[in-house]
């Protein structure tokens, strides 16, 4: 890898990373639900004009936009404005990974190795060792939350791996068309006109520069860098940069809204990412015949947010 692309790699991880603080600022101006719906409003306009026709079925993209900009994204802004901490919210969603597996192999009969189910051991007692540090510090709740939204992640890569995107910009920026509706539907469900006008009343400049990150700079600019990369370097060189989502998200908790790392919460990260690693890049396991998957596994998508 050339030092501009090693570069442009751990930038774009910082990005994702840095994203969780940035969401939980974000939470400050919005409920969480209109939070999430202006991110992909924004994120969707005007890209959808600049990106061309989405170049897979509508299926895939109205799958994968439910699930993950619906489901994985609502319960995300939720865990977090109810008390899920965001340093450790980018630590706690790498167990994707992990979900990410299991589902795989429950609907693809993608059967992993014995690296891969010692990678998922391995970072299943980090999430335990992480409940624990959450139970004596904060809500269990939101912490749960956070985990089923991580299994909805899981859920829509392999959404995603099925309908192997030729352009990994053009399908994001199409999947973020579909949450908006209803994730605003459900905003006005739940949240009230009421607090959701009073939210865009009083948007200020930094309530509209949070939905402008995690809308363009996390999801237009981060998966577009993280797609030309794999365009020119081996999934396997890219993949493991995103490991360093947790770190750089944990740190900017820390650095800018003053949230503490204790020891146990050390713990945690070091169980997580090296149960992550083994579990995402351990090599390929058995398929079964019944099922077969011929299109390649699309990149890891440990981090992104």
């Amino acid at each position: 890898m050339r030092p501009a692309h090693l570069a442009l790699a751990v930038l774009v991880a910082a990005v994702w990373g840095v994203n969780f603080t940035v969401i939980e600022i974000g939470l400050d101006h919005f409920p969480p639900l209109l939070f999430s719906a202006l991110r992909f409003l924004v994120a969707a306009l005007p890209a959808v004009f600049l990106v061309g026709r989405p170049k897979v079925a509508w299926k895939w993209i109205l799958g994968v936009g439910l699930v993950l900009g619906v489901a994985k994204f609502g319960l995300l802004f939720v865990a977090m404005d109810t008390g899920m901490p965001a340093g450790l919210s980018s630590l706690v969603l790498q167990i994707q990974a992990v979900f990410t597996a299991l589902i795989a192999y429950a609907a693809l009969r993608e059967r992993p190795t014995r690296t891969g189910v010692v990678g998922m051991a391995v970072a299943l007692s980090g999430i335990a060792v992480a409940a624990v540090d959450e139970g004596t510090s904060g809500p269990l709740g939101a912490f749960a939350l956070c985990v089923a939204a991580a299994a909805c992640w899981g859920a829509s890569n392999v959404l995603t791996r099925k309908a192997a995107p030729p352009d990994a910009l053009n399908f994001m920026v199409w999947v973020s068309t579909v949450p908006v509706l209803p994730l605003l539907g459900l905003s006005l469900l739940t949240e009230g006109w009421d607090r959701d006008a009073a939210a865009l009343r009083a948007l200020d400049w930094q309530g509209a520069g949070t939905v402008v990150y995690v809308a363009w700079v996390t999801t237009v600019f981060g998966f577009g860098a993280w797609g030309w990369l794999l365009r020119r370097h081996p999934a396997s060189t890219v993949a493991p940069f995103s490991l360093l989502v947790p770190v750089f998200g944990m740190s900017s908790a820390a650095l800018f809204l003053g949230e503490p790392v204790s020891g146990l919460r050390w713990v945690a990260a070091a169980l997580l990412v090296g149960g992550v690693a083994l579990t995402s890049f351990a090599p390929a396991g058995r398929r079964s015949r019944v099922h077969p998957v011929d299109a390649p596994a699309p990149e890891p998508a440990v981090g992104r947010s």
